[in-house]
């Protein structure tokens, strides 16, 4: 099993074996390994990666829910939900936001379920009405600091079928500032100008159709 986690830029592998993939990254210098699982590592991890010549951490053990769990512990979890939203033309459902190319997702409200979470906030931020639950599609962890928290945000992402002729609508109060249908072939460009979890979710869904 394996995790991937974006920290400030870099990224973390939780995992119980490494794969071809990060076999081939721990070849590369700017890589540090941790396989032991004891009071120090995981804060020996995160150390490792605020040091400006690692990239990427790769952080192994057996017990792959005994380390997730280690590692959640440092930080205050955060669930949210989200839609990549695809209509009849095959096209993806993009929004401008503080600068960035994203996705509409938002945090889960209290007594919600995941998917109800992932639905309401497509609906509120787009303005789109018939929205429709597919399949999910991935799920992308990222941290972030916010004040003395530290904060782990768990995304649960969902494939939906949108419809190209509704209106759309930007929550500008959320900092929406566009909307746009988005065919796949120009995707390339939309991921120079978004954030590394999104380009993952992006990533999954072209991994699905390819």
């Amino acid at each position: 099993m394996q995790i991937k986690i974006h920290i400030n830029n870099k990224v973390l592998y939780l995992c119980d074996e490494p794969g071809a993939a990060l076999r081939e990254l721990l070849h590369h210098p700017e890589t540090v390994l941790i396989d032991e699982l004891d009071t120090h590592s995981v804060k020996a991890m995160l150390r490792e990666l605020t040091l400006p010549e690692i990239k990427t951490g790769i952080f192994v053990h057996p017990d792959f829910e005994e380390l997730k769990k280690a590692f959640f512990k440092k930080f205050e979890r955060i669930q949210a939900g989200g839609g990549l939203v695809i209509n009849g033309q095959h096209e993806i459902l993009m929004i401008h936001r503080r600068g960035f190319w994203d996705l509409p997702k938002g945090k889960l409200d209290p007594g919600e379920t995941i998917e109800e979470c992932a639905l309401r906030e497509v609906r509120e931020e787009t303005g789109l009405t018939q929205v429709a639950m597919d399949v999910p599609l991935t799920i992308t962890y990222h941290t972030y600091e916010q004040g003395t928290h530290h904060i782990l945000k768990e995304s649960h992402w969902f494939l939906m079928k949108g419809d190209a002729a509704e209106t759309l609508v930007p929550q500008t109060e959320e900092d929406i500032t566009e909307i746009q249908w988005v065919p796949a072939a120009r995707l390339t460009a939309y991921k120079d100008q978004t954030y590394p979890s999104i380009g993952d979710v992006l990533e999954a869904w072209t991994g699905r159709t390819s």
